[in-house]
């Protein structure tokens, strides 16, 4: 079997047995150095990544094959990129880059089939009269829009 096939093989049976972990990037260099990126409906713990890595390096023999794995769960800088992720993440604010580069920032508040709701809170001026009133909006966003979408540190 194909180098790399085995590889995808091997993590999807991990994956199968480890329903509450899901892949979010698997890489292959030129010189066979493989990055696998996971995340977790809990998150993603040390012994998580031991497993993944464990159940992948032990089902290879190096002596056909030379490689370095690395497994690594997803971090705060990692963008967003599946309906799993952004579930667990209901109710942190996030910062959101369209694809016509407009950034949106506001809390998580729904991930349904086709989009996220962000809700924004922002102050603006009055209509009437001077001062500024606290205005709460929800906005859709389909994540066919979404070029980028990050969890926002803040401290």
């Amino acid at each position: 079997m194909e180098f790399k096939k085995k590889i995808e093989e091997l993590l999807q049976n991990f994956l199968q047995e480890r329903t509450d972990l899901f892949l979010i990037d698997l890489k292959f260099s030129p010189a066979d150095d493989i990055t696998v990126i996971l995340d977790g409906d809990s998150g993603v713990s040390l012994q998580d990544c031991l497993d993944a890595s464990r159940a992948i390096e032990f089902n290879m023999d190096r002596e056909e094959h030379d490689f370095s794995l690395q497994v690594m769960s997803a971090g705060l800088g990692e963008p967003l990129v599946s309906e799993r992720q952004f579930k667990k993440n209901i109710g942190r604010d996030l910062e959101v880059l369209l694809n016509d580069s407009t950034k949106i920032e506001g809390e998580l508040a729904r991930v349904e089939e086709e989009n996220i709701v962000l809700v924004m809170r922002y102050r603006k001026p009055k209509e009437v009269g001077k001062g500024k009133v606290d205005v709460e909006e929800e906005k859709e966003i389909p994540y066919t829009d979404i070029k980028k979408a990050l969890v926002a540190v803040k401290f």
